[in-house]
């Protein structure tokens, strides 16, 4: 088990001949950015000699983006799930050219998370860095957040540890934040592998799991629908997140049971900075779905969530002074829908698992405003007293 004290970053190269001539060359701080996307016409070995230079000089320097693309799993207890995920990044291909990372961020684990990235190492590419951090607050913006500081590239690629991405997801997720440098934020064509058949009439929340079927050809989400890509599968310009995203995240923490919305509020803080949200279909991923993600109570718990957290994804989505405005518009509709639920479903809309998880969502986004009004009243009475108490 790691130290929860900070990260544990273990970073690798060939101890060969070539290493030695790496390190008599004086290269510039920008020396990544230089050399960047230039190897790929050149001779096998002098690509190879690149490589370990860019390696070299990003062994150095923490969150210099000196690699092409970093991908990080976020990971909770993850012992059992990881080991796939990582021999789908094992196994990738068309990306002979890139030199990119892999991060594994401990989210406060307290299983044998940490031993399996061990154990990986040992039959790791030297040439691809296997890394461990670990991040001792628990949640999955908190992993996020410290992946993004420790990233070495300029595009950071975020998987969960119930994610397999094709052969060739790195490949196509670096060839796209080349040809859409506005992309701020870009997501996956998600599949589910089901470990049992869902619940009929699943298609209608399976959004809510992370699926993600937009089509063949990529898609600009538009501003104004409020439809976003969730944070499983999703690439982000470090960049567009440094400058656009706050150190302090409102969803970062619980939203009654579990965490909810804080993949969204990321997003729209990019969309709300100008940089564009895209929808990759070249990058395929299978999001496996074990039967207890399918039980009543896990949906309804979820649905409660994702319905209270709703008012701050939502307000962040309009000017600050539409805010009052749109308030009120967001309520009615939300009791629209519910009446509506009620009318059209009648006795199934709370014994129909679907059914019931759409009502929750309805009603919870109505008690939201109310929620995180009172949330946010907590927080800072919490950090008042911090500062009485530090005074």
């Amino acid at each position: 088990m790691a130290d929860s004290h900070g990260p544990i970053l273990v970073d690798q190269l060939p101890g060969n001949g070539s290493n030695q001539l790496i390190s008599s060359i004086s290269l510039p701080a920008s020396g990544g950015e230089e050399l960047r996307g230039i190897g790929q016409n050149l001779p096998p070995y002098t690509q190879d000699l690149l490589r370990r230079m860019r390696l070299k000089l990003a062994t150095g320097s923490l969150g210099a983006e000196t690699l092409d693309i970093s991908v990080v799993i976020c990971t909770y207890n993850g012992e059992h799930r990881l080991p796939d995920v990582l021999r789908c990044l094992l196994a990738q291909l068309g990306g002979a050219h890139l030199v990119w990372e892999v991060i594994v961020v401990d989210n406060n684990s307290t299983d044998g998370t940490a031993q399996v990235v061990a154990d990986f190492r040992r039959q790791w590419p030297q040439t691809v860095p296997l890394r461990y951090a670990f991040e001792p607050r628990q949640g999955a913006g908190y992993a996020r957040q410290h992946a993004i500081k420790i990233a070495r590239s300029p595009l950071v690629g975020f998987l969960d540890d119930d994610n397999n991405p094709s052969l060739v997801w790195v490949a196509s997720a670096h060839r796209f934040g080349q040809a859409h440098c506005q992309a701020g934020v870009y997501g996956s064509r998600i599949r589910g592998d089901f470990e049992i058949d869902p619940p009929p009439n699943f298609e209608r929340i399976g959004a809510m799991l992370a699926l993600t079927e937009r089509g063949d050809k990529p898609l600009l989400y538009d501003a104004k629908r409020k439809i976003l890509p969730p944070s499983a599968g999703m690439v982000v310009r470090r960049q567009a997140w440094l400058r656009s995203v706050p150190e302090v995240l409102t969803l970062a923490d619980k939203i009654g049971f579990r965490a909810a919305g804080e993949d969204l509020e990321v997003i729209l803080h990019m969309q709300r900075q100008g940089w564009e949200v895209w929808y990759n279909p070249a990058m395929r991923m299978h999001h496996k779905i074990p039967s207890s993600r399918f039980e009543r109570h896990y949906l309804l718990q979820l649905f409660r969530s994702i319905g209270l957290s709703r008012h701050r994804t939502r307000m962040l989505s309009v000017a600050l002074w539409q805010r009052p405005l749109v308030m009120p518009i967001y309520l009615i509709n939300d009791l629209r829908k519910i009446v509506r639920h009620l009318v059209r479903y009648r006795g199934t809309a709370v014994t129909d698992t679907v059914a019931a998880c759409e009502l929750t969502l309805y009603f919870y986004s109505v008690i939201s405003p109310f929620y995180m009004a009172q949330r946010l009243w907590r927080q800072q009475w919490r950090r008042a007293n911090r500062s009485m108490v530090d005074g």
